[in-house]
């Protein structure tokens, strides 16, 4: 299992919500490229992005600190917020970006996915953000009709290789990941899964390892100290 360690970005700092809620905003850095840096030195191959401002205008404001990121580090990005366009998936491909993570539009246009995978392959991810089982929209401020699992199966017709599922309740609340919700996924799918909200300690890690994932995102946990992420990427292995 791999680690994605995590930065989101507003204002082009490092911030972290919680449970998706803007007024809830803790900023981390002023400099994020140095805690991707960071990362790397810590043993990571791979780290999470999301712009906030993107996920709200649908626009690239933080581009050029992703690309910094990646220039500084090396590191395989993906890269997620506010991506509607096939404009928008291709700037991020050209500065870098190794994966592009389509929510909302994801939801609201089968269409549209269908044509990112078949322009960009592997590169296209989709974000599946769950708020009592349904898949939440528009910065998790909506919730869809779309029940979570029917949803990733839809994805995963379409092509899309890779989903990064959010169990919303849990997300930078450090109570621990919803460990079930993704064992029922592995079970009923064939994607690479990547666990995202409430990794919040090592014994976490090592649950998600037993079953056999793709990955994990560390956010919260990681900044607040509670998980050393070598120790993190040493346990996932």
């Amino acid at each position: 299992m791999l680690i994605y360690p995590a930065i989101d970005l507003y204002e082009q700092k490092a911030v972290r919500l919680l449970r998706g809620d803007y007024n809830q905003m803790t900023v981390y850095s002023d400099n994020p490229p140095e805690i991707a840096a960071d990362f790397k030195a810590a043993g990571a191959k791979q780290m999470h992005m999301v712009d906030l401002e993107g996920a709200k205008l649908g626009t690239t404001p933080n581009l050029s600190v992703i690309e910094a990121c990646i220039k500084e580090t090396g590191l395989f990005v993906e890269v997620g917020g506010g991506i509607r366009t096939l404009d928008t998936i291709e700037k991020y491909v050209s500065v870098g970006v190794g994966r592009v993570i389509l929510g909302t539009a994801a939801v609201t246009s089968s269409g549209f996915v269908e044509e990112a995978v078949r322009h960009f392959g592997d590169k296209i991810a989709v974000g599946v953000d769950l708020k009592d089982g349904q898949v939440a929209i528009h910065g998790w401020t909506e919730t869809s009709d779309r029940n979570g699992l029917d949803f990733c199966r839809e994805m995963e017709q379409l092509g899309v290789s890779t989903i990064i599922c959010t169990d919303i309740a849990k997300d930078g609340a450090m109570s621990g990941t919803n460990h079930e919700l993704y064992a029922t996924l592995k079970k009923e799918l064939s994607l690479n899964i990547i666990a995202s909200g409430g990794v919040s300690s090592i014994e976490d890690i090592k649950r998600l390892r037993t079953l056999n994932i793709h990955g994990a995102i560390l956010g919260k946990a990681y900044y607040l100290g509670a998980v050393d992420l070598k120790e993190a990427i040493e346990v996932a292995k």
